[in-house]
């Protein structure tokens, strides 16, 4: 039977400095039981379970997490590497991705990286000190000149962005294909002039949509023309905006334009309008990803969805598995895509 205990002060309050041993005596157990109970060990019968959890809420016990931690050389911290913050396409990754480790019993600490591999180095520093147990990266070209040909050895996964030639697991979705059915719907509405709005190819979605484009062109022999491909060097409105201004200097416009984020289409939209011309009647314009703001716009925005939240939640399972596993041989899964029609195309 559990004996009374009075270790809360007048105001109720219960004393933080209540020890493993404090509740073993209070629940008439030892403290090696205690701490099975606290570690979810399976030798431990129900009753006697339920017993000294009574006493844990009873006396306000917490589990030191660093005494923890430092025992069972787990940190149960993991990272979330994004490039940019801002961009609201990584929101409902990192919310996913949170989601399924939350269960699990992990933190997640959300590390804007801004594509510097000096920067990501510190943060990854935190894997190799063991300060974190693991991590997933939305930018991995990063990682690997931050962390070189030691990479494949630490716990991470790719998520969106990936290279199948390193041995990582990995989660995205197939972007050539993609930009290859947004551009095959743009022709079949009609248009042949249809331009480009790309950011840097280095990173592979910029590449992989590039080709999707270029081939969606090429099955019905329309000719890719470089004066309809516009590179920028961000995903933000205002790049959109200058996009946008570049088609409408050339002599010869386009009547449609793929943008490869939905910020950039939004961007290019309102450069168009800004221009006195109309969406979709002077100039249709389809984005990528299907963020929460394509279809607030005016007109709404056509565009291509990603699974966003089950990218983040798929990205959680395969580092789970690496961690519980130890290793890093899970191939990658490729999730599907879809067209999103709306009013801007």
């Amino acid at each position: 039977m559990a004996k009374p205990y009075s270790r809360s002060d007048p105001r109720g309050r219960h004393d933080r400095s209540v020890s493993i041993a404090q509740v073993a005596e209070h629940a008439g157990v030892s403290v090696a039981t205690v701490s099975r109970v606290l570690n979810s060990s399976e030798a431990v019968r129900e009753h006697t379970r339920q017993h000294v959890m009574e006493s844990v809420q009873v006396l306000g016990y917490r589990v030191n997490q660093l005494a923890r931690s430092l025992r069972t050389d787990e940190s149960r911290l993991l990272l979330a590497l994004v490039p940019d913050i801002d961009n609201p396409f990584y929101a409902p990754i990192v919310h996913g991705f949170n989601a399924i480790v939350q269960e699990k019993g992990y933190s997640v600490l959300l590390c804007e990286t801004g594509g510097d591999a000096l920067r990501e180095r510190r943060y990854l520093d935190l894997l190799y000190s063991r300060r974190a147990d693991g991590a997933v990266c939305l930018d991995p070209d990063t990682v690997q000149k931050a962390m070189g040909g030691a990479a494949m050895h630490f716990p991470w996964v790719a998520c969106c962005e990936y290279d199948e030639s390193v041995a990582v697991p990995y989660v995205g979705i197939d972007n050539c294909t993609a930009a290859h059915d947004a551009v095959s719907y743009l022709v079949g509405q009609g248009h042949t002039r249809i331009a480009f709005v790309n950011s840097d190819t280095r990173f592979m979605y910029a590449r992989e949509r590039l080709k999707g484009y270029q081939d969606a062109l090429q099955q019905v022999n329309i000719a890719c023309r470089p004066d309809y491909c516009v590179q920028v060097q961000s995903l933000d409105f205002a790049a959109g905006r200058q996009a946008a201004a570049s088609l409408l200097a050339l002599d010869q416009r386009p009547t449609a334009v793929f943008a490869v984020s939905d910020t950039l289409a939004i961007g290019v939209m309102r450069g168009l309008y800004d221009a006195g011309l109309r969406v979709p009647d002077d100039m249709a314009v389809m984005g990528f990803d299907d963020i929460a703001l394509a279809q607030q716009t005016w007109p709404a925005l056509t565009t291509v969805a990603q699974p966003m939240r089950t990218l983040g939640e798929q990205a959680a399972w395969l580092l789970l598995k690496r961690l519980d596993d130890g290793t890093g041989t899970q191939g990658g899964v490729v999730l599907p895509h879809r067209l999103v029609i709306r009013e801007s195309a």
